[in-house]
């Protein structure tokens, strides 16, 4: 068992650093799935097997020496062996290494494994597309029951849970690579017709209140930039608009639905088809979203995010946010 526990944990130390160095793609909740099934059944066989067999061999040992201590007693010898036997026994009833860097870890582990796929999962925010919300950095909290519980790796819904609201800030695996990550605002549920022509936001024909608000200091490109605040049914957000950039959406891909949209230097209208979401992220003007490669299924949902709950920038941005 020990070389077979080594070449188990040499597989997953492999795997992460082929990860790590950029060699393989990996998939941190199909690895977190992996490690809980191998230490449960080091685990089970821990409590059912390897261990009644240590109390077993501790026991026998604790006879021997007693049956040696009545001998001994019997021919009027008088010998202190008690404290060698008790190292002895503590030796025996020892956990070995490969059992504690796999049964032992199994509870750690399977605790992380079902809190990350049931109730909520953290990261990290990769650029600036949600800027002035989310920043570059910020460690995120994500909801992953509010929108329906899913099966780990399977992302089989179990239950419906409540959709998908306007304005809710949402993580979802993005649908030309649905190996990545991305975080975005939904701006238009099924049904909704989503315009958004001269940098302002329509639904269904009626334009999104929007309000002006003092510019924004974008501390890494080291310039100011016109700040709104955007009210989306009934939650106000604020976002960003560059007036050096044109309202045309330029490089838009040949994406799943795209007649449901139309195209125009004054910017983009589209319908959003049934079980989809539309996207857009906080900094209108430097977000690669629904704009460019088209609708969102329900099936790629994540889950919602709501608290920054580490910001190293600034720390008193830690906290919930809409």
């Amino acid at each position: 068992m020990p070389v077979l526990t080594g070449a188990i944990l040499a597989a997953f130390a492999a795997y992460a650093g082929a990860w790590y160095l950029g060699w393989i793609e990996g998939n941190f909740e199909l690895l977190l799935f992996a490690a809980s099934l191998v230490t449960g059944l080091y685990w089970v066989a821990e409590r059912w097997h390897f261990l009644p067999a240590r109390r077993a061999a501790a026991a026998r040992l604790e006879q021997e020496a007693e049956a040696r201590r009545a001998e001994q007693e019997r021919l009027g010898l008088v010998s202190d062996a008690s404290a060698p036997v008790e190292a002895a026994r503590e030796r025996l009833l020892m956990q070995p290494w490969w059992l504690d860097w796999t049964a032992g870890l199994f509870p750690v582990i399977v605790s992380v494994f079902l809190l990350r796929s049931f109730v909520v999962e953290p990261f990290k925010i990769p650029s600036g597309s949600m800027i002035p919300t989310l920043l570059v950095g910020d460690l995120i909290l994500v909801n992953k029951y509010t929108y329906g519980l899913r099966l780990p790796v399977l992302r089989t819904k179990i239950t419906e849970g409540t959709p998908p609201r306007r304005g809710d800030v949402v993580v979802f695996r993005y649908p030309p690579k649905p190996s990545v990550d991305y975080i975005k605002r939904v701006v238009g549920v099924p049904g909704d017709e989503v315009a958004y022509l001269n940098k302002r936001l329509t639904i269904n024909g009626q334009p999104v209140p929007t309000r002006a608000l003092p510019d924004f200091f974008d501390e890494d490109a080291m310039r100011y930039f016109p700040q709104f605040e955007e009210t989306l049914d009934g939650r106000a957000h604020r976002l960003l608009n560059d007036p050096d950039r044109p309202a045309m959406v330029l490089g838009a891909s040949d994406f799943r639905f795209r007649d449901h949209c139309r195209y125009s230097v004054e910017g983009v209208v589209c319908r959003v088809p049934e079980g989809h979401y539309f996207m857009m992220g906080d900094n209108r003007d430097n977000s690669l979203d629904s704009r460019y490669w088209g609708f969102v299924p329900d099936a790629n949902i994540v889950g919602r995010a709501f608290f920054i709950w580490m910001s190293f920038s600034k720390l008193n941005r830690i906290g919930s946010f809409q």
